[in-house]
């Protein structure tokens, strides 16, 4: 769905489900701005896209204020400081489980919120929490991809009690369109909307989820909680040409969507030649593979990322990224702020930990650490794994064009560059998210670094250059989710406002 309107106007949101949408949309027409459209339209994808993202989730955000700087913020969370790297591998050999409670990390997304509104929001905290929790006590109609991900984790789920109270009725998975309710979830929301976002890390709410994880064997304690702050600062971007390209920093991967433009940019002398991005996006990923981690702990700063050689060996501990993970959200408004958010669960339902007391879903981001004591990402407590989040913002000569989000895993830098080369070569915002996608490296077990994932409409030209190149076609349907569900708004110089939300998720997008 995409919308398009001249000045004036609010402003324009697009999210991954409609209702979200929709949230953000009256924000910006009650008179809030971005930030505030932004945290309302996330805190709703909680509610109705759980399979992507929950309360206990992580957050990237970009801020564009209205002086026209970009602000980075990041709330994701570390590993509890009570285990060690040596307390893992006597727990877990040389790998970290997929799911459960030893891959949960401090979940940042409340507090990240939190941060977003000091920084420049107009409507209060209790206001901005109100839809979610209609959302969740009213209920809305099963969306199709969430049915869709509780039929092929089914298993997994039943074995949890929250998830198995939250997502099925009397032991069968809620059929996409049925009423799809969670007031236990819905009591957390009005208790937070209440009292405040301290509630979730330090108060009564706390205490209950944090218990809930403990007797599953979680490390986290109220140490953890209460020391957990988000970082803000400058985003990481690149100047090319008259455009600039602005991400996030380490511990995200926004570095390598900076790279890859970067080379294959120069390399091609009239606009973005796929194949040049895909070859420049297989040195991106083994840099990405070999050197991301959290600064922090001594891994590289994106200034460095943008520059290091790509290394002849990558040791990486690769895990196929079940289907969904994550949500965009683009947000602009007519007072000069705007939004990329990205928000995660990580793999499909994260940890598949639910406590059924608050309704609160876990993520499962410390998967991503490597247990090999010599691997940049290496386990250490509190320190945050790499992550795969990264908002986008770009500037043409100096003011905003583009809002973008994405899910999409690892490949999330390949789809930002495909919207951006879209949008170079004309297509408008809803033509770029609709066109046919291709992703380079590992998306699942069974690929190599020179698998390229190709939707099945991708052109056949494309294809034989890429098999021309040494790369290996693997075929998927289109529309399919494995490639991510984008989220676009572009300001023209003209003044005219168009945005666009991806035909593979539930979404949509409006101009208010």
């Amino acid at each position: 769905m995409t919308q398009n309107a001249s000045l004036p106007h609010r402003g324009a949101v697009a999210t991954p489900h409609a209702s979200a949408t929709e949230v953000g949309a009256a924000v910006l027409r009650a008179g809030g701005n971005a930030i505030d459209a932004a945290v309302a339209a996330a805190a709703a994808l909680c509610v109705v896209y759980p399979n992507n993202v929950a309360l206990g989730s992580d957050l990237v955000a970009l801020v564009q204020t209205p002086s026209g700087e970009v602000i980075e913020m990041n709330a994701t969370g570390g590993a509890p400081l009570g285990r060690d790297l040596d307390g893992m591998r006597s727990r877990h050999g040389d790998a970290l489980p997929m799911y459960g409670a030893d891959t949960i990390n401090v979940p940042g997304a409340v507090r990240g919120w939190e941060l977003m509104l000091m920084l420049g929001g107009s409507r209060s905290w209790s206001e901005l929490l109100q839809p979610a929790i209609g959302l969740a006590r009213d209920g809305v109609p099963m969306p199709s991809s969430v049915a869709k991900g509780i039929r092929s984790l089914e298993d997994l789920l039943l074995a949890d009690p929250g998830c198995a109270e939250v997502f099925f009725r009397d032991g069968q998975p809620i059929a996409e369109g049925e009423l799809f309710q969670q007031p236990a979830l819905a009591n957390t929301l009005e208790l937070l909307a209440n009292t405040g976002p301290d509630e979730f890390y330090r108060g009564e709410l706390a205490s209950r989820w944090l218990s809930a994880l403990q007797e599953r064997g979680s490390a986290l304690t109220t140490r953890d909680l209460e020391s957990f702050a988000p970082r803000t600062g400058p985003s990481l971007s690149v100047q090319l040409g008259e455009l600039t390209v602005h991400s996030s920093r380490p511990n995200t991967q926004g570095f390598a969507l900076l790279r890859a433009l970067r080379e294959a940019m120069t390399a091609g002398a009239h606009g973005i030649d796929p194949l040049a991005l895909a070859l420049a996006f297989t040195r991106t990923n083994a840099i990405r593979d070999q050197y991301l981690a959290d600064p922090q702990f001594g891994g590289a700063s994106g200034e460095e990322l943008l520059e290091v050689p790509v290394p002849e060996r990558v040791d990486s501990q690769f895990k196929g990224r079940p289907m969904g993970d994550t949500i965009g959200i683009a947000v602009s408004s007519a007072d000069g702020y705007a939004v990329s958010l990205i928000q995660s669960v990580y793999f499909q339902f994260g940890a598949a930990v639910l406590d059924p007391s608050t309704g609160i879903l876990f993520q499962n981001r410390g998967t991503s650490f490597s247990l090999s004591p010599k691997a940049a990402n290496a386990y250490a407590p509190g320190k945050r794994p790499s992550h795969t989040l990264m908002p986008v913002l770009i500037h043409d000569g100096g003011t905003l064009r583009y809002v973008s989000s994405t899910m999409g895993g690892q490949g999330q830098p390949q789809i930002h560059a495909q919207l951006l080369a879209a949008g170079l070569a004309g297509d408008s915002p809803a033509e770029a998210v609709a066109r046919p996608r291709w992703l380079v490296g590992r998306q699942a077990p069974a690929d190599t670094p020179a698998t390229v994932t190709v939707e099945g409409d991708v052109d056949d030209a494309l294809i034989t250059r890429f098999l021309e190149a040494g790369l290996e076609p693997k075929s998927v349907p289109q529309w399919s989710d494995s490639v991510g569900h984008a989220n676009l708004i572009e300001i023209r110089a003209s003044g005219e406002v168009l945005a666009a939300s991806d035909p593979r998720s539930d979404g949509s997008a409006t101009v208010v």
